[in-house]
């Protein structure tokens, strides 16, 4: 596989410090856009999502295409779905190459990096996390997890209903709440920032699924594996019923942990990489609806994002605040969400995701200048990301006219004449915003794991990070034995576990560094 970098110079480094796009124009890298060393001081984020079930990775045309539109709408990163079901645009990431018609001697992924970076792009990695199958015949790859670990297997990964469904249509998920499931999914995040040249990765469906039995009530999770943990670690010995605060609480950390285990993993390969999550806005906003834990997103699908951005869990949220702007509620829902979004972006950064398919072109633009406005508070987000490049607005969406002809119609609404009669929102170029906790960063991670000697992970078990006999932070060990925690100050700490508990070496002391994660390994004599 070829990696794309700049001579001499650490790529990532130059479009984040420098200006970005920006910034490579004195570096003769083609593909830039005219004038941009005039705008190396606009930092904002924007994008378009590209799905792999429409044009834009199918070939190497399609990816030029996909790049040159993106360039011409002063965008300066794509989000583009590699994984879509267990299988992947690529060819050296671990699940199988997709059977969708690539040519086999195509690599998706490698030719949209190399292409996205020279003309100036980002390039973020679309990780469907808990989908598993979507279609009636069985993927054709052999190591396939629908294949290996589906239904009727001895070790069945996917999620079940409370009612005993294991599927809606033709499509199957992933239960989080598997240990081996989360193994695959890090190990899946892992392989894509090993093996390929990209700047983040991107988390979708990192939740519990749709198709509830009831609305606001988390239906799924039902896996016999996981069931046997939440049992085991409850103490209970009933089949818990899908409102159960406990059992739903249990099936929300299970999601959290998958979201952590993936930062921590991935910033240990990559210290640089991106990790962004697309997360759920359903209804009005969470204060018109009684509260963030009030929300569908919270209670329903068991996606607390609200409590990712504080931790520091994911690096950019990228809401999907998919409304119709031109229906006065859904206007209404747009914005009370957009308003939260940015209020609660922590330490880290986030930008408004908006269905275009949904709109027509100046509902979008009156959509974009609405995300980038101030707050109340006086916060704003860093940027706009558009679902999709494929239907790039509501007539193309309804069949009445071609997706080119609705992207050159967007890009020059977006960068040269705007509907509304107002300056463009995208007039000038733009350079990625600079995630300083990553590029010059001033704490550390850690992370572990615990298990017992010939008898492998211990699930659910409290560990400490002490610092001068005082506590500064605790976590839970997951189903694999692993955990985390992050944005710890340099320093000397005491990793410790609950006396009482366990046989063995229970305490750790442990150097943290910037911007580096401190590994710790706990094997057990046994549990008292």
């Amino acid at each position: 596989m070829t990696r794309h970098d700049l001579p001499d110079i650490d790529r990532r480094t130059v479009l984040k410090a420098s200006g970005g796009a920006a910034a490579l124009v004195g570096l003769g890298v083609p593909g830039t856009a005219t004038g941009a060393e005039e705008t190396a001081d606009v930092a904002q984020f924007r994008a378009y999502w590209v799905d792999g079930f429409n044009e834009g990775l199918y070939d190497a045309d399609e990816v030029r295409s996909l790049v040159a539109a993106a360039s011409d709408a002063n965008h300066n990163a794509i989000i583009a779905q590699v994984v879509r079901r267990g299988d992947c645009f690529c060819d050296d990431a671990l699940p199988p190459r997709t059977d969708a018609p690539i040519a086999d001697d195509f690599d998706p992924l490698e030719s949209l990096v190399e292409e996205a970076h020279e003309a100036g792009l980002e390039v973020h990695a679309w990780m469907n996390v808990n989908t598993m199958w979507n279609q009636e015949t069985p993927p054709e790859a052999d190591d396939h997890p629908f294949n290996t670990n589906g239904p009727g297997s001895d070790n069945p990964w996917h999620s079940v209903r409370e009612d005993g469904e294991e599927h809606v249509g033709h499509n199957y998920f992933f239960d989080p709440g598997h240990p081996a499931v989360a193994d695959y999914l890090v190990d899946t995040a892992c392989s894509l920032v090993e093996h390929y040249d990209i700047d983040g990765i991107n988390l979708d469906y990192v939740r519990y699924p749709d198709h509830n039995i009831e609305i606001g009530t988390p239906s799924w999770g039902y896996n016999e594996v996981a069931l046997d943990r939440f049992r085991a670690e409850t103490g209970r010995d009933d089949v818990p019923d899908a409102d159960d605060e406990e059992w739903a609480q249990w099936r929300r950390d299970q999601v959290t942990n998958l979201v952590r285990r993936i930062y921590v993993e991935t910033y240990a390969t990559d210290p640089e990489i991106c990790l962004s999550a697309n997360t759920i806005t359903y209804g009005y906003g969470p204060e018109a609806q009684g509260g963030w834990e009030s929300t569908r997103t919270y209670a329903e699908v068991l996606q607390d994002w609200r409590a990712w951005m504080e931790e520091g869990i994911v690096d950019l949220n990228v809401p999907m605040n998919y409304k119709r702007d031109w229906d006065d509620d859904q206007a209404t829902m747009y914005r009370q969400w957009n308003e939260f979004t940015a209020d609660h972006q922590y330490d880290r950064h986030a930008v408004v995701g908006s269905a275009v398919y949904l709109n027509e072109i100046e509902n979008t633009v009156d959509q974009i200048r609405a995300a980038l406005t101030e707050t109340d508070d006086g916060n704003r987000v860093v940027g706009w990301t558009g679902y999709s490049y494929a239907t790039p607005d509501l007539s193309t969406f309804e069949g009445e006219r071609g997706a080119d002809e609705a992207r050159e119609d967007l890009a020059h609404a977006l960068t040269e004449e705007s509907p509304d009669g107002g300056d463009p929102v995208f007039a000038d170029a733009a350079s990625v915003p600079e995630r300083t906790w990553k590029t010059e960063p001033e704490t550390g991670h850690v992370s572990g794991s615990v298990s017992v000697r010939d008898d492998g992970p211990v699930d659910g078990l409290e560990v400490t990070v002490n610092q001068r006999n005082e506590t500064v932070a605790t976590t839970t060990t997951t189903g694999n034995g692993w955990f985390g925690v992050v944005d710890l100050e340099p320093g000397r700490y005491r990793i410790e576990l609950p006396a009482g508990e366990t046989r063995g070496r229970r305490v750790a002391n442990v150097s943290i560094e910037t911007g580096s994660v401190t590994d710790v390994e706990f094997t057990l004599q046994g549990m008292m």
